[in-house]
């Protein structure tokens, strides 16, 4: 990822796509963990489809990759062909998928590649791979491993989806996503619906074919041709549920899985959203307690409650006045500011920062809090984005059904998003109806993973994880036939390469030596 952008966190993270929040990403310590939250990280799983007819896949898997340098010293890319549609993989239609590598680097005796995945759904898994796991990842495993990643079809580099112009992503951005009447709630329908009609005007070919179970068919091609005969495999948030799939579709081709700050491919689209709620509230009590502990905390001391109570009254008046913040079109209103105060919480090295921001921002100037949402959507200072958000939202609303099918289903939802988390919950519910108005239908839905007969699969959970909460990597750990939970007790959105020497030992000699940490270890 840009090592320039404001958060240092180590990946991407998305967001399912709606005017709001919700994602995972990957973890480590190196690049912006751009956190998509609130909108709909809907981490679904997709139903199975029927297994493509294995002569039309022959020249797929057989194919040869061409390796080239692509502009960082020490890595190059390559171009994979895949089906568009694995349903009938002989009509002709392929995709492009970027990949990269970096060669292992010696001594020792060489493992085979190891691809990583940073999350979203929409996190580029080459830009992960060169600014952070190629160069940042333990030096013991990069000497073993070619370490290799690629951008998931609908990705950046992969036959991207778009739908959006960065003027019209500039007005997206701002829409109220906590109306209080019926005009502003017109005003976001309206808005979810132009976002789903762009996608639909320059991204139709593509849009029914990025699910999930597509982009884990794509990784057993590029395990193929990469000459491994086992996957061996990092994912983070979102890049969870990828390797969840992957290991149900080909339990037998399994090698090494680490699935880090775990999604549960059991909950629905809703509980996804309202469980995600719940852990962004239980990131923020972390940093209202550390906040109320600082000298420069801008809400003030006392209890979480108080501290939360100062945050909602100032996004109330972000609502009814936004503030300026350098750039006269877009001032600093309770959305964009609501999308930098969850951007800061994935990762607690960023909240003195965002005590920063948040008290510039109560004295009037936005500048500190649109930078932290800009991170968050990937927004450049030339005004672009990356599409990020496109894929994410491509890929949610096809893995699983939408949470609501109308505002009227979210009006009854409000009282439990609101109870868990009085600040966010109501931006939250509202952000988890963007999937109604999408133009393909789902093809996945919500179910058990069990990759019965796979090799160990480490699954790795933290207690105060703000985008994967806990429970789901305990659910994930029972669900796999050969799930093994590694716990980290802190904060933050996912744990390897995050500080914590006991996880990243305990990951290390799995990934090396192949022994998993004891089921249910505590770091």
């Amino acid at each position: 990822m840009d090592t320039s952008r404001v958060l240092r966190t180590t990946g991407t993270m998305i967001a399912a796509a709606g005017l709001l929040l919700t994602g995972c990403t990957s973890g480590g310590p190196e690049t912006l963990r751009t956190a998509a939250s609130a909108r709909g990280e809907s981490g679904a799983t997709p139903s199975v489809q029927p297994s493509p007819d294995a002569a039309a896949m022959r020249p797929y898997y057989e194919q040869k990759l061409t390796w080239r340098e692509c502009g960082v010293p020490g890595f190059q890319c390559a171009t994979m062909k895949a089906p568009l549609d694995y349903a009938h993989p002989g009509a002709g239609q392929d995709v492009d998928i970027a990949v990269a590598r970096r060669a292992a680097t010696g001594p020792g005796k060489r493992l085979g590649s190891l691809v990583v995945n940073p999350g979203g759904p929409g996190g580029s898994g080459i830009g992960y791979l060169q600014a952070y796991a190629g160069i940042g990842y333990p030096a013991p495993v990069r000497a073993q491993y070619d370490m290799v990643s690629f951008d998931p079809r609908g990705v950046q580099r992969s036959s991207p989806v778009e739908c959006l112009t960065g003027p019209e992503m500039d007005k997206y951005t701002q829409v109220d996503q906590t109306p209080d009447d019926a005009a502003e709630r017109e005003r976001l329908v309206t808005a979810f619906k132009e976002f789903a009609a762009g996608c639909q005007a320059r991204s139709k070919r593509v849009l029914p074919h990025v699910s999930t179970v597509d982009a884990a068919r794509d990784m057993d091609l590029l395990r193929a041709v990469l000459g491994d005969g086992k996957l061996n495999y990092v994912g983070a948030s979102y890049g969870t549920l990828l390797g969840a799939t992957y290991a149900n579709l080909f339990p037998d081709r399994v090698g090494r899985l680490v699935l880090d700050g775990a999604m549960d491919p059991t909950r629905g689209a809703l509980d996804l959203n309202r469980d995600q709620t719940e852990g962004f509230e239980t990131a923020f009590t972390s940093f209202a307690k550390d906040c109320a502990k600082q000298p420069d905390c801008p809400l003030g001391t006392g209890g979480p409650e108080q501290v939360a109570a100062r945050l909602k009254d100032f996004f109330r008046k972000l609502d009814a006045q936004p503030v300026p913040s350098g750039d006269p079109s877009r001032p600093l209103g309770e959305s964009l500011a609501t999308t930098g105060v969850i951007a800061a919480l994935y990762d607690e090295n960023a909240w003195p920062q965002l005590r920063e921001a948040l008290t510039s921002a109560m004295n009037g100037d936005g500048a500190g809090l649109l930078g932290l949402a800009d991170s968050y959507y990937e927004r450049g200072p030339d005004g672009k984005y990356a599409n990020l958000m496109f894929a994410n939202a491509a890929v949610n609303c096809l893995d699983q059904p939408p949470a609501f099918n109308g505002p009227a289903a979210v009006d009854a939802a409000l009282p439990s998003f609101r109870k868990a988390s009085p600040v966010f919950g109501a931006g939250l519910a509202w952000a988890s109806l963007n999937c109604a108005y999408w133009p393909v239908k789902p093809t996945g839905e919500a179910g058990p993973l069990a990759a019965k007969g796979a090799a160990p699969i480490v699954v790795v959970g933290t207690t105060r994880d703000p985008a994967t909460p806990y429970k789901w990597a305990q659910s994930l750990a029972d669900q796999l036939d050969s799930g093994t939970l590694l716990t980290y007790d802190g904060d933050g959105h996912t744990a390897y390469g995050r500080g914590s020497d006991c996880i990243d030992t305990a990951i290390n000699r799995y990934l090396l030596e192949g022994r998993p940490p004891a089921d249910g270890k505590k770091c």
